[in-house]
């Protein structure tokens, strides 16, 4: 193994496997902006993990990553003198989070940690870890929080974005987002800071829930929640006719295509439709209803992603590599449209625990020219008659109402309409619009709105 760029070559005192892989992951995320959830499963195997090991990793960085912004006021407020970054700080995260935060005794953690620095980071560090570990240790996370977090009531953001490991700017859109519900913001904060369940849904004409492990979804007629266990092994999931998509995601697919439209009905398009698994559950749909699907997606690896999810699927007619902002079609061709737009992602805090670290308040700012051109650019695609169904992970304002007041203000050609989904509580901010939450509905704070073009 060789010593992280400008460190010296770790110590050969060997950690176990569940925390090196833990590790791993976090100095991936750190040094090459790799998404956890994607590189885990790699690291895993790199490790040979599985089972009650496996599980363990996956927790111990997921849930690292999740409360970082809490760890590191503790870690600060338990050091005597300066900073420390980079490979040492994610020991030290790590550490913490086993401490004040899974069920590790505190010589094991504290041991276990002491031996992960001196494999990782060099036998130097293995005091300062096991000092600052030990003063972490002298008390629990709700002691630790009342110390380091700014006083509740003379600053309320600022404490639930210490308490709950948020930045202070998404506390404050999640709140701007909850309107007159904003007495929710705290549940909605801890809601993303726990472990998501793995949802499956059974493509319909492919596959029957029945085949599926777990229990069904309560909000989706096609899914389960699995309720554990490798996805892969599912030989539905497996054959690509079930996959693993969240429950507002699956409800983005069924609300296209429970819309009324007037006239003709077989021509569908995904105009977003990277990595693939809306499309895969639209065509589905759309076989069902004797229509194709057309799935657009501007960047060449996530165009291969959708190509490998619609891979044996009906009901598809093409599969494009194009930029949605200047369609490769002619106006008026589609039927049905879905705008799932690039977005900031803070819907789905849950699933990316580390994109609240990553994002600033300026990619809201750069997201929305390029939203407001591609739902523009699907009314353009879209029939007299038909609709266009945007969505976005993120219930951030900006990027929802004011997407949709801004482009209905310029398209006199275009109506809203109310969403054709019988959900419990989520009304949205525009009448007729709907938006989930992960501490009402237990999926991903997914938005939608629907436009007629009339």
């Amino acid at each position: 193994m060789t010593a992280e760029a400008g460190g010296r070559r770790p110590s050969r005192t060997t950690a176990d496997p569940a925390r090196l892989a833990a590790y791993d992951v976090l100095r991936a995320v750190r040094t090459e902006d790799a998404y956890a959830n994607l590189v885990l499963p790699q690291v895993l195997a790199k490790h040979r993990l599985s089972g009650r090991d496996a599980a363990f990793a996956t927790e111990l960085a997921s849930g690292t990553l999740r409360r970082q912004g809490t760890y590191d006021a503790v870690v600060d407020a338990c050091l005597d003198r300066g900073r420390v970054q980079g490979r040492i700080r994610d020991v030290l995260r790590l550490g913490t989070h086993q401490l004040l935060s899974m069920r590790v005794g505190t010589h094991a953690a504290v041991s276990a940690t002491v031996d992960l620095a001196r494999t990782r980071t060099g036998p130097r560090s293995a005091g300062l870890v096991n000092a600052v570990l030990r003063k972490v240790a002298a008390h629990d996370l709700a002691t630790w929080v009342a110390r380091v977090a700014p006083d509740a009531t003379a600053d309320p953001v600022g404490h639930a974005a210490v308490a709950h490991s948020h930045p202070r700017w998404v506390v404050e859109e999640l709140a701007l987002a909850l309107g007159p519900r904003r007495d929710e913001l705290e549940r909605l904060l801890v809601a993303d800071n726990a472990s998501p369940s793995v949802v499956l849904v059974a493509r319909p004409g492919r596959a029957e829930v029945a085949e599926l492990p777990g229990e069904p979804t309560v909000l989706s007629p096609y899914g389960v929640v699995l309720p554990g266990g490798d996805p892969g092994s599912v030989p539905a999931v497996a054959e690509g006719r079930a996959g693993v998509q969240d429950e507002g995601s699956q409800l983005v697919a069924l609300a296209l295509a429970a819309a009324p439209v007037d006239g003709e009905d077989g021509r569908w398009l995904d105009l977003c439709a990277g990595p693939g698994g809306k499309a895969a559950l639209l065509a589905a749909l759309a076989a069902q209803a004797g229509s194709s699907l057309v799935a657009a997606e501007r960047q060449p690896h996530r165009a291969a992603l959708v190509a490998r999810a619609l891979a044996g699927a009906d009901g598809v007619t093409g599969i494009l590599t194009a930029d949605g902002t200047t369609p490769a079609w002619r106006p008026g061709t589609f039927d049905r449209v879905l705008v799932d737009a690039p977005c900031s992602g803070l819907g789905a805090l849950r699933r990316r625990p580390e994109s609240r670290w990553r994002r600033q308040p300026g990619d809201v700012e750069d997201l929305v020219p390029l939203q407001r051109s591609l739902l523009a650019s699907a009314l353009d695609s879209v029939r007299r008659g038909g609709v266009v169904l945007y969505a976005t992970c993120s219930p951030v304002v900006a990027e929802t109402v004011g997407v949709l007041e801004a482009v209905l203000a310029e398209r006199p050609d275009a109506r809203l309409e109310p969403v054709p989904l019988d959900l419990p509580d989520a009304e949205g901010p525009l009448p007729g619009t709907v938006q989930l939450w992960p501490h009402r509905h237990a999926t991903d704070a997914m938005f939608l709105g629907l436009v007629r073009r009339v």
